[in-house]
């Protein structure tokens, strides 16, 4: 099983978490300069961060004094990660986008959600790790898991599994789609939608979309930012939902404990950082260097999620999931290849 770690607390002095907290970053480093190799830079830094864990985990003994700074890692350094990516966002762009880009992303989303979760429950996984990887293929990855996991209370094993099912199977599809451009008969502006609009972490959709050019790039981040924005309300709802299922199984079937529904602060941190970047208050090489933090920071919880990984209990638990998200991730590629076509965004 993976280990439960504990964050630090009044007993434990702070410097106790910099022995784990050195080790995440020491791996979130060396897959920032992993993730400039030719091959390599289609993982993208976060996908390697996590498989260096994982790779660690299983060939180097995880020091008895590293497990608080991991956890630190993994849960605190992660938020602050999150909040600072909203430096990466500008709300402008996604409304010049148009209606159009911002329903094919909401479409993708909500079916993405539905039938990976339904897949899930089919192969009988359990619920919340069935809701992590839904989130990870609809949303931004490994990133959607670990904003969605304080939601449902996840634990740590179902939120280091889901973001390592995510980020290898949208490694695997950005290569899918770089053979396949070719022969899909789509135009840049098209084929950067599609990658945009079905592929899992913005390091996939910006490699992916690399072979149709500039314009191609541009779109995809655009409309890959835009999914990305709509983490804020499915967090919300899917906290609520959640809520009141806890509520059910209580008994108390009519009654929603609105205090209790936990607030993703650091999602709402998100968005203001997003409003900060949109209004232009910074000047443009700052936002740059908070994105570079905020890259490093969530580097460093994927690392320590990995670490959390056990090949023996992903095997178990993940091996379903997977299989799950895999065939929502071929249905979710097939459906917004059609959507691209549908919506006349091919000849955009």
């Amino acid at each position: 099983m993976v280990q439960t770690y504990a964050l630090p607390n009044k007993q434990n002095k702070m410097w106790d978490v910099i022995p784990g907290v050195g080790l995440t970053l020491l791996l979130a480093v060396s897959a920032k300069y992993l993730a400039v190799l030719p091959f390599l830079s289609i993982m993208g830094q976060l996908v390697i961060a996590i498989l260096l864990g994982i790779g660690w985990r299983a060939a180097v003994r995880v020091p008895q004094q590293a497990i608080v700074g991991i956890s630190f890692s993994s849960k605190k350094l992660l938020r602050y990660g999150i909040i600072l990516l909203g430096m990466k966002l500008n709300l402008i762009d996604i409304v010049h986008a148009g209606p159009k880009v911002l329903a094919i992303a909401v479409i993708n989303i909500v079916f993405a959600i539905f039938v990976v979760y339904g897949i899930a429950r089919l192969f009988k996984v359990e619920q919340r790790l069935g809701i992590l990887t839904a989130c990870g293929t609809a949303i931004c990855g490994a990133a959607a898991v670990v904003a969605i996991a304080p939601q449902i209370k996840a634990n740590d094993d179902e939120t280091a599994i889901g973001a390592a099912t995510v980020a290898i199977l949208g490694t695997i599809f950005t290569l899918v789609y770089t053979f396949l451009y070719p022969l899909m008969g789509l135009t840049a502006s098209g084929y950067g939608i599609f990658t945009g609009a079905t592929l899992h972490e913005v390091a996939h959709v910006i490699a992916a979309a690399a072979p149709g050019g500039q314009q191609a790039v541009d779109l995809a981040v655009i409309v890959k930012l835009t999914r990305v924005a709509l983490l804020v309300p499915v967090a919300i709802v899917i906290g609520i939902w959640a809520n009141r299922e806890e509520s059910k199984k209580n008994a108390d079937v009519n009654k929603t404990n609105w205090k209790s529904i936990p607030i993703p602060w650091f999602i709402v941190g998100f968005l203001v950082m997003s409003g900060v970047n949109t209004l232009g208050i910074m000047p443009t090489v700052v936002t740059n260097q908070f994105i570079v933090v905020a890259y490093v920071l969530i580097a460093m919880a994927m690392a320590g999620l990995g670490l959390n990984v056990d090949i023996s209990t992903f095997r178990r638990l993940g091996m379903k999931s997977f299989a799950a998200g895999l065939i929502g991730s071929v249905l979710l590629s097939v459906l917004g290849y059609v959507l691209v076509i549908l919506f006349g965004l091919n000849g955009l």
